[in-house]
């Protein structure tokens, strides 16, 4: 049965391992069809990289996974495949969102540094496109945190537990980052020949607190092309959940295609590696080709465009 996994980052946003690096990883765990999502930037894809996948039997797509925001609802992460990451407006509003990203960092520091935590803005002003999971482990790691740590925690937390406690939306450290909205990110990846699919639905309602109704209505407002609904989450206390067979209802029901992806950062011991190495989820190869010819499929104006040209 063929492996495939649409979801990964790497060292250029805020994942451990570099792109090649992970690419070694798919092929170790049997991977053939793999996408590289870092958050907000495309750095990762070179045509040094394509070659290095093509020799490794790995079928690489350009992905991104683009960081939106809904003035009701919060937070909403869109990914676009089968993207042209040379496209010169994608490229332009990637760094200016990664700009934003910057301007949090330093907000977020000061913020953080209110309740005693000591963030290395210096070094992690290096990051390509720095995120809360950057910040959260800069924190966690950095000795002079640790007595802060264990008297508000009891223990020294993970990034998630830090993060929800700490820094998202009705937190006490919370700083609203500029950003795009969603129906504005599905543009920019369609703009730039891309697939658009909202990432794993399930965070939403268990990280962020979204009703299921109200991630469904986003559904219907943004209208994507597909629905990342084979995803395992864990929750801050460490609970395992797998909601696929409900999320792929909601997107069989609005004609979406399904995707399927690890969302891997770096091997933590519990979330699922690349591939899903650690994890029994699989797509049949019958539904990995119906999903392959939607993610290449040409739009439909630009097909009729091609048309006209023969």
């Amino acid at each position: 049965m063929t492996k495939i996994d649409l979801h990964n980052h790497t060292t250029k946003s805020d994942g451990h391992n570099t792109p090649y690096d992970v690419i070694d990883m798919a092929a170790r765990h049997g991977v053939e069809v793999l996408a590289i999502t870092d958050h907000d930037t495309v750095a990762a894809y070179t045509p040094e990289l394509f070659e290095y996948a093509k020799a490794r039997e790995i079928l690489l797509i350009p992905g991104v996974e683009i960081s939106s925001h809904d003035e009701r609802r919060g937070g909403f992460h869109i990914l676009g495949y089968n993207i042209d990451f040379t496209n010169e407006k994608l490229v332009s509003e990637l760094q200016r969102l990664r700009d934003n990203r910057k301007d949090y960092l330093f907000e977020v520091a000061e913020k953080l540094l209110e309740f005693g935590f000591i963030v290395d803005v210096e070094k992690l002003s290096q990051v390509e496109s720095v995120a809360k999971g950057n910040i959260a482990e800069d924190i966690i790691a950095n000795p002079e945190n640790r007595e802060n740590l264990l008297n508000m925690f009891g223990t020294i937390p993970n990034k998630s537990v830090f993060i929800t406690t700490l820094m998202n939306k009705g937190c006490p450290a919370y700083i609203k980052k500029a950003s795009i909205t969603p129906k504005e990110a599905a543009n920019l990846i369609r703009q730039a020949g891309g697939k658009v699919v909202l990432a794993h639905p399930i965070v939403y309602v268990y990280d962020k607190g979204l009703p299921e109704e109200d991630v469904v209505s986003l559904i219907d407002e943004v209208k994507p092309d597909g629905l990342e609904t084979h995803y395992i989450h864990f929750d801050k206390k460490g609970v395992r959940r797998n909601e696929s067979e409900k999320w792929g209802k909601v997107a069989k029901a609005r004609g979406l295609f399904e995707t399927i992806g690890s969302d891997f950062h770096w091997d933590d011991g519990v979330k699922p590696l690349v591939g899903f190495a650690n994890e029994e989820m699989e797509f049949g190869d019958d539904e990995i080709e119906n999903l392959l010819n939607k993610i290449f499929e040409q739009p439909k104006d630009l097909a009729e465009e091609t048309e006209k040209d023969k």
